[in-house]
């Protein structure tokens, strides 16, 4: 089947859609399937391996200025976008409120394409009140119309799927979580240091304002974020605060495996791939609490506090609170066990290749 996988940017950009986006592309590939993926270009197009990139020129001034990863594809790019989708077999937009993602559905269902759409992530209770409105606003007036355009339409978290419960769907939307590859992600008996690690964008939904009030509060404390983004924690100018760029998924496993604690204070996620392979490592987990209950099954093993970047100096209170409230062991050998039995690619792939089959 020829496949076109649309997101807003590719994976090289780090945020956990385009990541994820990577990873289903690759499994398609592996299960046969003919693959390309268009995404807003940033500078050189990537190499995908077997799937072809198709580049979307696009302005992102709205990430500049607000930290939103939010491209707006030119006039040419939308029709390029079109000429994918006539000549694809099937669709898989990745996420509703991207203007690329409205522009692949309405071409896929004018085309008569059978299109799937990934829906990541619910609301984002933003500290600005602007940008709260806007994102009510947008999920009422756009979000809502995709789900119910989409063909098909799979959650990968309860709790995104629950908030959306009374969209009338054209088919019984799929709950299925984003897969782990345990052949890198799983324990190794390695001595645990005391760094509590934070993975993903620098962007203030992932609660980096929340970190920073932490870290100043307990200087006793030593983290390590890992990413990058329009926040730059090495301003904070603290003693007990390292940051490294993007890294390999291998040099990833191992920063799992040697830290006491992942702490992810982020809001409106769906469910983190940094949460799914952390768990799969055997890391302890400190999250907000919607976070903790996209996997039902898996929230009795995730600590969890509720996240207000409004206040962030009270939920860095909380946080430190329940980081000092710990056990010293590890977590349950279940857990990692559950993310390798429940979180698999291969298994994702072919669910929704099952829906757009039919």
């Amino acid at each position: 089947m020829r496949i076109l996988t649309v997101s807003h940017f590719f994976a090289p950009h780090g945020g956990g859609i385009e990541l994820v986006a990577g990873h289903l592309n690759r499994e398609l590939v592996a299960q046969g399937h003919d693959t390309q993926w268009a995404a807003a270009r940033e500078g050189a197009l990537p190499d995908l391996g077997a799937t072809r990139p198709v580049g979307l020129t696009c302005v992102n001034w709205l990430e500049r200025l607000t930290g939103l990863p939010m491209p707006i594809p030119t006039p040419a790019a939308i029709r390029r976008l079109w000429r994918a989708v006539a000549a694809s077999d099937a669709v898989i937009v990745h996420d509703a409120l991207y203007v690329s993602s409205i522009v692949a559905l309405i071409a896929a269902r004018r085309l008569r394409k059978p299109v799937l759409l990934i829906q990541h992530i619910a609301d984002i209770p933003f500290s600005n009140r602007l940008l709260r409105s806007l994102m009510a606003f947008a999920n009422t007036c756009v979000t809502r119309p995709m789900l119910r355009g989409a063909d098909h339409v799979v959650f990968i978290s309860a709790t995104v799927r629950d908030l959306f419960a009374d969209v009338r769907f054209r088919s019984a939307p799929q709950l299925l979580f984003n897969g782990v590859d345990t052949n890198l992600f799983h324990p190794v008996a390695l001595k645990r240091d005391e760094t509590i690690l934070f993975v993903g964008r620098f962007v203030e939904k992932k609660g980096l304002s929340v970190i920073a009030a932490l870290a100043r509060m307990r200087p006793d404390l030593r983290f390590l974020l890992v990413g990058r983004g329009p926040i730059d924690p090495t301003k904070w100018q603290l003693s007990n605060v390292s940051v490294l760029p993007q890294q390999t998924p291998a040099t990833l496993a191992n920063l799992y495996r040697q830290a006491r604690l992942l702490l992810l204070p982020s809001i409106g996620e769906g469910f983190p791939l940094v949460v799914q392979e952390a768990m799969a490592c055997g890391l302890r987990i400190l999250c907000g609490t919607d976070t903790a209950s996209a996997d039902p099954e898996a929230r009795s093993w995730l600590a969890h506090v509720m996240i207000d970047l409004a206040d962030p100096q009270q939920t860095a209170t909380r946080v430190a609170a329940t980081i000092d409230t710990l056990p010293c062991v590890p977590p349950p050998r279940a857990m990692a066990d559950h993310a390798a039995s429940h979180y698999s690619w291969p298994v994702m792939v072919s669910a929704i290749v099952s829906a757009l089959s039919r």
